[in-house]
């Protein structure tokens, strides 16, 4: 990955939402909600992890999860200082705790959730002054194609379970 070193920050951060979103569209493949994240320590993915919630039955099994569990096996530490978390999807409040717990030092998101956001849009959890630990926040990076690849995950949800209904009816 020695042609990262050459980027420059905003390039990189392009480059690993460009990554996360495939970690998304790997999920999507399995019926899950199309949630990618990608977990980075000195330009190298350390953790990645997709939405499983449904696949697995665990509904703790979300993207940011995943990642930050994948990680903290491969550097053999639950404290995964320095690291960037790129997620197409503002983390929720579960997730959020647990990259405040793990010591992530930067998140990067895409899409805004306003139902149930903890980056800023329904709580702001990450940068709370009196937890131990504040997380470097960036919002909005993709923002567009991260909520179309959503909208459009349940758009084609709803039109299938509409012809599922009208071909019982029939």
């Amino acid at each position: 990955m020695s042609n990262l070193v050459e980027m420059s920050a905003t390039d990189k951060d392009q480059h690993w939402m460009e990554y996360a979103l495939t970690l998304a569209d790997k999920a999507e493949q399995l019926g899950e909600v199309p949630v990618g994240a990608v977990l980075v320590l000195n330009d190298q993915v350390i953790g990645q992890g997709w939405n499983l919630v449904i696949n697995q039955n665990d509904p703790c099994a979300h993207a940011e999860i995943m990642a930050l569990r994948d990680g903290g096996k491969n550097i053999n530490n639950y404290r995964i200082l320095d690291a960037t978390l790129y997620v197409t999807l503002e983390p929720c409040a579960m997730c959020a705790g647990a990259i405040v717990h793990s010591r992530v030092k930067r998140v990067v998101y895409g899409a805004s959730d306003l139902k149930t956001g903890a980056g800023g849009s329904v709580f702001d959890i990450m940068v709370h002054p009196q937890l131990n630990h504040q997380v470097e926040l960036e919002s909005g990076l993709m923002a567009e194609i991260c909520a179309n690849k959503i909208s459009n995950f349940f758009s084609r949800r709803r039109k299938e379970k509409k012809a599922a209904k009208l071909k019982l009816g029939s």
